[in-house]
């Protein structure tokens, strides 16, 4: 992305937006739709990060718990996820560095280690339910312990870790994958007889948190629009060599809309297949075996079969994108090697799965249960790097010379803080229940 990971912090940001850039942003020509799409990648890989077993359990309660009662989330997730998304390559770009090593430059040291260690907490719950989703996948296939199938995926995923071309074998992999779901899922609302119209309609204009659904929506919320991916794609973009004239000729603005509808297409069509098939009979998630019956409607006794392969491929490539983000960003934010092929960076990223899956086969519960409360944690990110985050993009420095994008801005602010209302309200009661969770099992 042509930007710099290693400047003196605390030095003011210098110049007019053209000095700065090299050129001048409102001479920049617009891509083709062609060109775009060759452009497009990061926004891939990290709908194949967001759409892990987690996204899949979460949905899914969505639908089976409260029907098309909750669809108007869909709404603050398509302009968090891109507001999130554009931020975070917007302050790339106009301050010359990635998200964390910007608030590095601003903050200090400290503020960019401690938003360092709280993404890849993030990322470390994600990656918790990741394991345990890849497991589950597996015990719908085949019917053994979902542990041993945990320990068949995390062995071929240590040997992708030890070889080369990472990047390119994860976006073709993902996209795959992210195909492969939209297909059987859309499948299956096409084979049920679609949607209730009516009812979906009023679920998506009539804001409302039924009784108990606080939690539920949080975690829906955090795994769909968090700061996390658009953070971890200004990394991304180092690695697909995207250049400063991609934030104005269109490459990253269609790069991120690209991310969340394609997250929203995916979830929202399991909301929907869980609203259509679990919730008229009260079904609620507890086992991995009732995700099968979101697919058998269409299915049949083979729902089970294409349900597991789903989750395997979800949870596979989520595991593999979700743990190098979250090893990248706590780098990042301690200022050390960020590369995906870096040595220290695969190492850590088996150290971390390591420490992960001792955690999850010492958990007591069902690994749906671990799924979501891995989900729930997942909330810590955007309350602390959203806050730096914010207040980066309103510097008034950043701008001279050119206009501030005001829409983004206030967009952001807004983003911002209904994300933290949302973490708030929800983990100020569920807090003391994960711990019990893991304590008592």
């Amino acid at each position: 992305m042509e930007i710099a990971v290693n400047q003196p912090a605390a030095t003011k940001i210098v110049g007019t937006v053209q000095e700065r850039l090299g050129f001048n942003p409102s001479e920049v020509k617009k891509l083709s739709f062609k060109e775009i799409l060759k452009k497009v990648g990061p926004g891939i890989i990290l709908t194949g990060i967001v759409i892990g077993p987690g996204n899949i359990t979460t949905s899914a309660m969505m639908g089976a718990n409260y029907g098309y009662q909750m669809m108007w989330l869909l709404i603050p997730i398509i302009l968090m996820g891109i507001t999130f998304t554009m931020t975070s390559y917007r302050i790339s770009i106009m301050t010359g560095k990635p998200i964390l090593h910007a608030i590095r430059h601003y903050y200090g040291g400290i503020a960019s280690g401690f938003c360092g260690v709280a993404l890849f907490l993030s990322c470390f719950f994600f990656t918790l339910g990741n394991i345990t989703g890849t497991g589950a996948g597996v015990n719908l296939i085949f019917g053994f312990d979902w542990r041993i199938g945990s320990l068949i995926m995390l062995g071929i995923l240590a040997f992708c870790y030890l070889t080369k071309g990472v990047y390119s074998k994860v976006e073709k992999g993902i996209t795959i994958c992210i195909i492969g779901m939209i297909v059987a899922f859309f499948a299956t609302l096409i084979a049920t007889g679609g949607p209730d119209a009516g009812a979906m309609a009023r679920g998506l204009v009539s804001p409302q948190f039924p009784e108990g659904s606080l939690t539920t929506a949080l975690a829906y919320i955090s795994t769909n629009a968090a700061v996390t991916a658009g953070i971890y794609g200004t990394y991304l973009g180092l690695e697909k060599k995207w250049k400063k004239e991609d934030l104005f000729n269109g490459a990253m603005r269609a790069d991120a809309i690209t991310h969340i509808v394609t997250v929203v297409l995916i979830s929202g069509a399991i909301v929907l297949v869980g609203a259509i098939v679990l919730n008229p009979t009260g079904t609620t998630i507890k086992a991995p075996a009732q995700l099968g019956e979101l697919l058998r409607p269409f299915l049949g006794s083979a729902a089970p079969i294409v349900m597991g392969i789903a989750i395997i491929g979800a949870g596979f490539s989520s595991l593999l994108g979700n743990t190098q983000r979250g090893v990248v960003l706590l780098n990042a934010g301690l200022n050390k090697e960020t590369g995906l092929e870096s040595k220290p960076v695969k190492v850590l990223c088996l150290a971390c799965l390591a420490v992960a899956t001792v955690i999850c086969f010492s958990y007591g519960g069902s690994p749906t249960q671990l799924i979501f409360i891995a989900n729930v944690a997942t909330s810590i990110a955007t309350p602390v790097a959203g806050l730096f985050m914010v207040l980066i993009l309103w510097k008034k420095e950043l701008y001279e010379g050119m206009q501030a994008p005001k829409l983004l801005q206030i967009s952001m602010t807004i983003c911002y803080i209904f994300a933290l209302y949302m973490t708030w309200s929800a983990l100020q009661t569920q807090v003391p229940k994960l711990i019990n969770s893991f304590i008592g099992g």
